[in-house]
């Protein structure tokens, strides 16, 4: 089963230039277009909208690559 989280959890994923850290400031639960991408959600596998906490960056990921981060 996935992992849930919500708007507002505090996570990190592995980017390129590294580890990331932001918080979830959408959760998208259908299919969507993102930066010219076509992105694959649902219910079961939702996409999370990230805004990182150091840049104006918003990355968009699957729960499977995301890391929850203690408060």
């Amino acid at each position: 089963m996935a992992k849930r989280f919500k708007v507002g959890d505090h996570i990190k994923w592995n980017s390129e230039a590294g580890y990331v850290s932001g918080h979830i400031s959408r959760v998208h639960t259908q299919d969507t277009t993102y930066k010219g991408h076509h992105r694959y959600a649902s219910e079961e596998e939702p996409q999370y909208e990230i805004k990182s906490d150091k840049t104006d960056h918003v990355a968009m990921h699957k729960d499977a690559a995301l890391t929850l981060m203690d408060h």
